[in-house]
């Protein structure tokens, strides 16, 4: 470290104020930091500055007599104070109302409507606003479709730069955020605090009517709508109303299409947040929802009721025209349609229609040409999965099936 810098460390390290003079003694230049007042140098001053050098040791400056004063106007920018200040990292600014201090003006203000909830940068587009111009400019990028941070290990791309860090370590594997009560990591901080929520928290907020309970004031008061029937959000361009204004703007970004929940670890984008955080449990491996009569688990608590059911053999769901039941009314759906011939599933190449989705998708492969079934013994590929086994035991000699009126299998 040089003696320029290290005059300079001294003045931003412990002078708010700075006046600069420079001094002449014994052929030596010493520029003088702390003096406010020039009547204060006089032939008998008495001045000593204690500076470290590199080695590490301290050493003494004392200049006392034969003091010529020349005051000399220096240019110097704030900026340039501060930006000193950032290498020697001092915090003058504290906040007032936290214990968190600050090396800039500008940072401790935006700090400040952390408390005050002042949020004066509006988005033109939708009612949010945020407490920071480049939030609000990461926001614009959803609208825009613009996503100018680009990963340099594959060919994603993201509308900020926090969600490229965050996309980032799914090349590393770094999982830094430890659960401290089960053996758990994970990437990111958020989803240990989901993880610790969900799957160890503490849930003080016990609804009066039923036996649920729920860890935030707000979702028991959310739940208790569940019994009065109240829906006091409707929508404008539908019948639906809602309990929560929340689940309305989510309800709403279904009529125009709009997607803001954005996957920070693929390109994956959701019109509400609790989708969003479902489908984050795709990357993070929680499966907060656990059977409690065997050990499977699951992402979505609706994944676990439709399990549990394989252990009751319950099947609510009646077929009017036959004696078929089902576990689950959208599969009692599926079936009747069985009985009514309907196809809602339409080929846009081609004029065949499907009853079932998955058969739809499973047909477009044969316009596509896509295999994805791939046979790890032979080179054949497969557009079903169910051909792929079938294939799969002519090299195993399985006979699939049965004559029932003899010994034979073929």
């Amino acid at each position: 470290m040089n003696e320029s810098i290290m005059k300079e460390e001294h003045a931003v390290d412990t002078h708010e104020n700075i006046s600069f003079y420079n001094i002449s003694s014994r052929n030596k230049d010493f520029e003088v930091k702390n003096v406010n007042n020039r009547d204060e140098l006089n032939e008998n001053y008495y001045h000593q500055k204690a500076f470290r050098n590199s080695a590490g040791e301290v050493l003494e400056v004392n200049i006392k007599k034969e003091i010529e004063v020349k005051e000399e106007p220096i240019n110097i920018k704030v900026s340039e104070i501060e930006k000193k200040r950032e290498q020697i990292e001092v915090k003058p600014y504290q906040c007032s109302q936290s214990d968190k201090v600050f090396s800039h003006n500008s940072t401790i203000i935006n700090h400040q409507r952390v408390h005050s909830g002042e949020k004066p940068y509006q988005c033109s587009i939708r009612d949010k606003a945020f407490s920071r111009e480049t939030i609000l400019i990461n926001h614009q990028n959803i609208h825009t479709g613009e996503k100018p941070y680009q990963c340099n290990l594959c060919d994603k791309a993201f509308s900020n730069n926090s969600n490229l860090i965050r996309h980032q370590k799914t090349h590393t594997g770094e999982k830094p955020y430890q659960c401290t009560q089960c053996d758990k990591a994970f990437s990111l901080k958020k989803y240990l605090k989901i993880h610790q929520k969900h799957t160890h928290g503490e849930k003080p907020y016990q609804c009066s009517q039923c036996d649920k309970a729920f860890s935030v004031k707000r979702y028991l008061i959310i739940h208790q709508q569940t019994h009065t029937g109240e829906r006091p959000h409707q929508c404008s361009q539908c019948d639906k109303a809602f309990s929560v204004k929340t689940i309305l703007i989510n309800h709403q970004n279904l009529h125009t299409g709009e997607k803001p929940y954005q996957c920070n670890l693929c390109d994956k984008a959701f019109s509400n947040n609790s989708n969003l955080i479902k489908h984050q449990r795709i990357h993070t491996g929680e499966k907060p929802y656990q059977c409690s009569q065997c050990y499977k688990a699951f992402y979505q608590k609706s994944t676990l009721i439709i399990h549990q059911k394989t252990h009751t053999g319950e099947k609510p769901y009646q077929c009017t025209q036959c004696d078929k039941a089902f576990s689950l009314k959208k599969s009692l759906k599926v079936h009747q349609r069985t009985h009514t011939g309907e196809r809602p599933h339409q080929c846009s190449q081609c004029d065949k229609a499907f009853s079932v989705k998955s058969n739809l998708i499973i047909h477009q492969k044969t316009h596509t040409g896509e295999k994805l079934y791939q046979c790890s013994q032979c080179n054949k590929a497969f557009s079903r999965k169910s051909n792929l086994i079938i294939h799969q035991k002519t090299h195993t000699g399985d006979k699939l099936y049965q004559y029932s009126q003899c010994h034979k299998a073929f």
